[in-house]
């Protein structure tokens, strides 16, 4: 049996494994569904089509799986994801999707979400992700792996950040973050590469260059931004340093740069420059 407290309201109709616990005065709802290991701490509200991976640990006050607050919403079903690992600290609100989307909202595997942090509907947020205080995504904000969000931070709806990208403290952010860049001020622009994030990742020197010269290309040549996705295409495949070509780190480059592509080509508010 699972680990419930004696104060704690668990609908019998929840599906628990046998070593979540569960903490006082928390309540579960008859569709959540949570995986083994996970920690619910003291007054907590889980509810709504929500399931939950192994091995989180949440935090005390926080409401995971409310009806989305949109004001079209009806008595549709939509459903939250979470997955594994993740740490979810006090005071964080989670709410469910939209069939404005898929009817789900997403967070991926070992995130690190600080309090007061808010998901709104339709939210995808990846992994390895750091969301700092306060930090608040509207609906249908798409969050890439590893990106990191300043505190106090907010982000329009279908706001889409990329892989690697770090926004600063207090960040306004109306228009997609390129990967790998670091963002800061008012109004927001790309300061720099984010390489303290990137070296941490252990992104080689080899593969680093590529992604300086994409920064480059894209905020500092003053090309309009076709000439600047036509500069980064030629940097694929044949024709870098001689110390780039060992295979593995090829494909890495490569890789690194049809990410950037693609990012560039779904982007739907424009980049941050």
């Amino acid at each position: 049996m699972a680990q419930i407290h004696p104060t704690a309201l668990v609908d019998p109709a929840a599906e628990l494994h046998e070593s979540v616990t569960v903490g006082p005065y928390s309540i579960v709802g008859p569709q959540v569904k949570i995986g083994a290991g996970t920690t619910i701490g003291p007054h907590c509200v889980i509810e709504g089509r929500t399931t939950i991976g192994r091995d989180n640990r949440i935090f005390q006050f926080s409401s995971i799986g409310a009806l989305p607050q949109d004001m079209s919403h009806g008595s549709e079903i939509t459903e939250l994801v979470i997955g594994d690992r993740n740490t979810i600290r006090e005071f964080c609100t989670f709410n469910t999707g939209t069939f404005k989307e898929e009817g789900v909202t997403r967070v991926g595997s070992d995130n690190w979400i600080m309090a007061y942090v808010h998901l709104a509907h339709d939210v995808r947020l990846g992994d390895h992700c750091v969301l700092a205080n306060n930090a608040t995504l509207a609906g249908h904000v798409h969050v890439g792996d590893w990106a990191t969000i300043g505190g106090l931070s907010g982000v329009h709806q279908f706001v889409h950040i990329g892989a690697h990208a770090m926004i600063g403290f207090q960040g306004h952010v109306a228009q997609d973050v390129a990967p790998y860049m670091t963002v800061d001020g008012n109004p927001l622009s790309v300061r720099a590469v984010n390489l303290t994030g990137l070296r941490r990742r252990g992104f080689s020197n080899e593969r680093l260059h590529p992604i300086r010269e994409m920064h480059k290309l894209l905020f500092r040549s003053g090309m309009p931004l076709e000439q600047a996705v036509e500069a980064i295409s030629a940097l694929r495949g044949p024709g870098r340093d001689a110390a780039a070509q060992q295979a593995e780190i090829d494909a890495q480059i490569d890789a690194d740069i049809t990410l950037m592509l693609d990012f560039i080509a779904q982007a739907k508010r424009g980049l941050v420059r």
